[in-house]
């Protein structure tokens, strides 16, 4: 058996009974047909409509079966924990989202931390600040995480509990931002461990099969864990950063490589690294200045890892088979991300990539670089973008630019910045909206046969030899609207040929 790369792994599960699924339609806009189901792999494929391949059969009624779809984007057990946190997005001010903690302020044991989610502080007109926050929950500790978890904002209590009572403000921005969300306390490794196996489930009910995982921990020691204790729902491909790159050398391990003891479910993932912050928080690091911080330190952003130190660790991790992860927002991040990747020579992903200059468009194909996107910033962010990144924005979110370029696109989530939903981002992908209001820069829209080959790393047919990463859904994804496309109802999902949504 191989992987979804071809290498040799081994079987997910204890070999499964061969069925056939009739009745369904292979593809979008594909003929009726059916498909054998056999060792976890498509066995067998026909578009007759009549073909007899063996049963058990189960008949889908005319319902469209696709690839499996990856998220190439989450920050998995902050997506599972945040689900459990308050959650203040979509509120206008500061001010509005320190009311909305007043009614959970007592809900809590004396000492625990009040955990929040989702701010967007871009076009707040008043500054997040530890008095609004004192004045509501004045003794307990209150933290609160942005949506693009590139800023931490906390009250004076909370401020204490991870050593820096003399902030000023209590919003604290990237390399502060990190090291506090690390001193925070965490839930013991079995119950985020229950809270990580609940997400996954909810991911394989929208017809997800694998993640690319970033999260900010020992992401395979996590994973190792989590599948010894229990078959997985998903295929993980776990993400390392430069702390634990020399370890991960240590052990051979190479970007594809399956864990052992993992049934072969997870992989060794990429190494990630940073150029910028993020467009909230105002630090991407861009060619123009942000409008109102012209005369300050940061006007152009921030440059997180410089070009000499992305390159030693790029070139380090590459001379040892593991592809670097470029996380890139403003368009000198991308400049200088793509230069790092020109003067290594390896290949590897740029996560993010939201404003690119029009020459660095067509380098990402010249490079063979991958880029990660996030299809649902375009909605959540655009009008932040037309804020700070004001005349610009035709090459903001580019996706139809990247296309025509032959540049290779996989969409993720980012989760919890986005929904661990990829038919979310499909969605804006293919719409370039979230609401009533006009599509946002039409001209990057990508046809729904390449947004969905995007979400599922790059398939886009159902043929024999391939794993039984598979969905099901009610309505043809060529013939959805919008709205529909969005929601898209899940019939079922397989892994390896195993149900882990629907009809098992």
């Amino acid at each position: 058996m191989t992987g979804l790369d071809g290498t040799p792994s081994p079987a997910t599960d204890a070999p499964h009974t061969p069925f056939t699924l009739a009745g369904v339609r292979l593809g979008p806009a594909g003929p009726l047909g059916a498909l054998r189901i056999a060792d976890g792999r498509i066995a067998a494929v026909s578009d007759t409509g009549d073909g007899d391949l063996g049963g058990p059969v189960l008949d889908l009624a005319g319902r469209t079966v696709l690839p499996g779809l990856w998220d190439a984007h989450v920050h998995m057990a902050q997506w599972a924990g945040n689900r459990r946190r308050v959650d203040v997005s979509g509120l206008g001010s500061a001010r509005a989202v320190a009311e909305a903690l007043r009614p959970h302020a007592g809900e809590l044991s004396s000492g625990e931390v009040l955990l929040g989610q989702g701010f967007r502080d871009g076009l707040w007109p008043d500054a997040p600040d530890k008095a609004l926050l004192d004045a509501v929950c004045p003794a307990r500790p209150v933290a609160l995480i942005s949506a693009d978890l590139h800023a931490v904002w906390l009250n004076s209590a909370g401020l204490a509990l991870v050593g820096r009572s003399g902030h000023p403000t209590g919003l604290l921005r990237e390399h502060e931002c990190f090291e506090v969300m690390r001193t925070l306390p965490e839930v013991p490794a079995d119950v985020l461990d229950g809270w990580v196996a609940e997400a996954a489930r909810d991911a394989a009910a929208r017809g997800v099969t694998g993640i690319i995982d970033f999260h900010f921990s020992d992401n395979l020691a996590d994973w190792s864990r989590r599948a010894a204790a229990a078959p997985l729902d998903l295929r993980v491909r776990a993400a390392v950063y430069p702390s634990r790159l020399d370890a991960a050398v240590a052990r051979g391990l190479r970007t594809g490589d399956v864990l052992p003891g993992t049934g072969g479910l997870v992989r060794m993932g990429p190494l990630k690294l940073f150029t910028d912050g993020s467009l909230n928080t105002r630090t991407a690091l861009c060619c123009e200045p942000y409008p109102g911080l012209e005369d300050t330190a940061q006007a152009y952003g921030v440059e997180e890892t410089s070009c000499d130190e992305l390159v030693r660790l790029m070139r380090r991790a590459a001379a040892h088979g593991i592809e670097p992860a470029v996380h890139a927002i403003g368009d000198r991040a991308n400049t200088l991300a793509l230069d790092a990747f020109a003067a290594v020579g390896c290949r590897g992903r740029i996560e993010h990539a939201q404003l690119l200059t029009a020459g660095d468009v067509p380098r990402f194909a010249e490079l063979g670089v991958t880029a990660g996107v996030q299809p649902a910033h375009a909605i959540d962010d655009r009008d932040v973008a037309d804020r700070h990144w004001a005349g610009r924005t035709g090459r903001a979110f580019a996706y139809g630019d990247l296309l025509a370029a032959g540049a290779t696109l996989e969409f993720g989530s980012d989760a919890p910045v986005a929904p661990l939903d990829p038919w979310v981002g499909i969605a804006a992908a293919v719409h370039r909206t979230g609401d009533d209001r006009p599509a946002w820069h039409p001209e990057q829209r990508v046809p729904v046969r390449s947004a969905l080959a995007a979400s599922a790393c790059g398939r886009s047919l159902i043929r024999v030899g391939d794993p039984a990463d598979l969905v099901v859904v009610d309505v043809d994804p060529s013939a959805a609207d919008a709205g529909t496309l969005r929601a898209m109802p899940v019939h079922a999902t397989l892994l390896a040929g195993r149900w882990t949504h629907g009809p098992g």
